[in-house]
């Protein structure tokens, strides 16, 4: 189990810092569609080189997961272009929520009773973080909680996904059929594929990388509601890199509703 917390641990440092830069480059004026296909490009190129074979039985799973990951990533870049970091991170807690009841169905993963506590706080310390934030950009928020639903969705194929293949497999073809997707909505934007900085893109796609093939190990090892619920901590990270970053307000209450979500994590753990 020391390599699923490792594991944990570097999913929660690199979710926030991927973030950090998809705001940053947004901030610049890059859209969200350029923004994604660049990052689902640069991973693919580096996964390509590692793809030895494709079973044609997993196209359809896996062109589910390119197009639920490419829409929640596309509405995460949206709602980050518009609102404060903050504020729009903790309600992915409401994440493991959304995969508990599409794993109770697809999976047949049955939550105990000590997580479903864990999940229930995770839940009540956003409220600290959202609801006492002052102000809300109501379209970051739809953008927000659409990136969640689909993600959480995604995060359920994967699973599948990897119970048929290898970690490293299934995160080539997340890659992979992401890039199509992102394609897609590149072309269809009729957005010009401009870089505003190569140094922040090369960032990110280094950090989705990171987060997303500790993202498959963990999946691979335990309950996805679980770790989904775990990944929750990223969100005090969140916290103090919107405050020191991008100057955001109300960092106190919003530390407080962390806490509280760590409480929650701490009782999943103990599951």
């Amino acid at each position: 189990m020391l390599m699923v917390y490792l594991s944990i641990l570097v999913r929660i440092f690199a979710n926030s810092g991927l973030n950090v830069f998809q705001k940053l480059l947004t901030n610049l004026g890059q859209k969200s569609s350029v923004v994604n296909f660049y990052t689902y490009l640069g991973l693919s190129l580096l996964g390509t080189v590692f793809l030895q074979s494709f079973d044609f039985k997993l196209i359809l799973p896996v062109l589910i997961m390119g197009f639920l990951g490419t829409l929640g990533n596309y509405f995460i870049i949206k709602a980050l272009a518009l609102g404060e970091l903050s504020t729009l991170a903790p309600i992915n807690s409401y994440k493991p929520v959304v995969a508990l009841f599409i794993g109770v169905f697809l999976l047949n993963e049955i939550p105990t009773l000590k997580a479903i506590i864990g999940i229930i706080l995770i839940i009540i310390g956003t409220y600290f973080v959202i609801f006492t934030s002052g102000k809300i950009n109501k379209k970051a928020l739809v953008y927000r909680i659409l990136a969640l639903i689909f993600s959480a969705s995604e995060a359920i194929v994967i699973k599948k996904i990897l119970l048929l293949t290898s970690v490293t497999e299934a995160f080539i073809l997340w890659a992979l059929s992401g890039l199509i997707f992102s394609l897609i909505f590149l072309l269809l934007s009729k957005n010009k594929p401009q870089i505003k900085s190569y140094k922040y893109q090369l960032f990110l796609i280094l950090s989705v990388g990171i987060m997303q093939y500790s993202t498959n190990f963990v999946f691979s090892k335990i309950n996805v509601a679980y770790a989904l619920a775990l990944f929750q901590l990223s969100t005090i990270l969140s916290v103090f890199l919107g405050a020191n970053i991008f100057h955001e307000k109300n960092i106190k209450r919003k530390i407080i509703g962390s806490f509280i979500m760590v409480i929650g994590a701490v009782l999943i753990l103990l599951a």
